[in-house]
Parts: structure tokens; C-alpha cells; sequence
């Protein structure tokens, strides 16, 4: 049963990576939310920097491939970011902001293995950051106004990689704090998925690029 459900967990959030390039590229956008993005990016090269340091395993063999996809997600973000800021936000200051989030995110995660040593960092840290995944998941349908940059396969994938691990730390393993936060994501995940597949005809307007949001003018002039 362990087995299983690691193969369906790592099986799904491949999915869910390479699902994100192809609908970033198809919309000329990025399809994961930037925090979360960081803090993904962030997990997957402390640990498998970690893992090959201490001897490859099979999942640091998998945290490199998901750190390689990661990459190319947030090389989406870069190149697409800025057009879903407002027009204040000249290039220098898009710069400075994505660097202080990369950085947080690296951040974040050092004083989890501080604090709780590598093994309880790695569970604690990639369910809360799934949890807060979840959240900004629905805040960017939101914000785009519908599922431009997103795909319902992204979210049935996304919620299938999370419930499997916290049926076997939650669960089988009975950490009742990983399945409190492991439940809460399934929470969050279903809204979306229902966001997403409630109106199939609202995605016929995916590929739009909203307008950079303007400063009001100014009465002095």
C-alpha cells in the first residue's frame, strides 16, 4: 500500500508539472501561482541537494525531476509575470520583487529543516505549502476572472499527488497534524476543480491577456 500510494502521489504531481508548462506556453502566462512556485522550487532543491549529498534515492531521483520542471514553470513566470501587474511595475522592480520571493521561499524552507530536521521538515513544510497551493489556486481563478493560465487535468492531479500522501502519513501513519492540513487541501482542491469544470464554454475566452491596470489620472494635470 505504501508503495501505491508514493507511485500515485509522484505519478500525479508529475502531472501536474508538465500539465502547468504546457498550458503556460499554450497561454503565454504561468499556471502556478508565484508564492506557492517559490516555495516548491525551494523544497525540491534543498532536498534533493540533501539527497545527493547523503546517497540518490529514488525520491531525490524525483525531486530533481521535479526541480528541473519547477524551473521551467518559473521561467514562465519570468518571461510572463509583469503583464499581470499593473503598469507601475517597471522591469527593475519586477526583478527585485521575484528575487524576494525565490529568496523567502528558500528562506522558508532552512528554518524548517532548522527546526525540525530533514524528516518532519520535509512533510510539514510540502503540506503546508500545498494548503496554501490550494488557497491561491482559487485567488488566481479569481483574479483572472476564469481559467486562463489553468486547467481542470492541473487540478484533479494536483488533488490526487495530495490525498495520497495523507492517506499514508495521515492515516496509515496517524499524524493527525498531516491529516488536518492534508483534509483542508482536499477542501480547497474540490472547490477549484468545481470552479473549473462547472462551465466547460467559460474557458473560450482562456487565451485573453488582460490589460495592464492603469493609474487614475492625475487631477493636478
Amino acid at each position: 500500500m505504501e508503495l501505491i500510494l508514493t507511485l500515485l502521489s509522484g505519478i500525479a504531481w508529475t502531472v501536474v508539472y508538465v500539465e502547468a508548462i504546457r498550458v503556460g506556453l499554450r497561454d503565454r502566462t504561468y499556471a502556478m501561482p508565484v508564492a506557492a512556485l517559490a516555495l516548491n522550487f525551494a523544497w525540491e532543491v534543498v532536498y534533493a541537494a540533501h539527497d545527493i549529498a547523503t546517497g540518490l534515492s529514488p525520491q531525490g531521483v524525483v525531486n530533481v525531476v521535479w526541480g528541473v520542471a519547477d524551473a521551467v514553470i518559473l521561467s514562465t513566470y519570468l518571461r510572463h509575470g509583469r503583464a499581470e501587474l499593473p503598469a507601475f511595475v517597471t522591469r527593475p522592480l519586477f526583478a527585485a520583487w521575484s528575487a524576494l520571493v525565490l529568496g523567502t521561499g528558500f528562506a522558508v524552507q532552512l528554518l524548517f529543516v532548522a527546526h525540525f530536521g530533514t524528516h518532519d521538515a520535509s512533510r510539514y513544510s510540502a503540506f503546508l505549502q500545498n494548503l496554501l497551493m490550494s488557497g491561491l489556486f482559487i485567488g488566481m481563478y479569481a483574479a483572472r476572472r476564469g481559467p486562463r493560465g489553468q486547467s481542470p487535468l492541473i487540478a484533479v492531479a494536483k488533488w490526487l499527488g495530495t490525498l495520497a500522501p495523507t492517506v499514508l502519513f495521515g492515516v496509515i501513519e496517524r499524524n493527525g497534524f498531516v491529516l488536518g492540513l492534508g483534509a483542508l487541501c482536499s477542501v480547497f482542491d474540490l472547490v477549484y476543480i468545481g470552479l473549473l469544470v462547472r462551465r466547460p464554454g467559460a474557458r473560450a475566452g482562456a487565451g485573453a491577456v488582460p490589460a495592464p491596470v492603469k493609474s487614475p489620472p492625475d487631477p493636478s494635470r
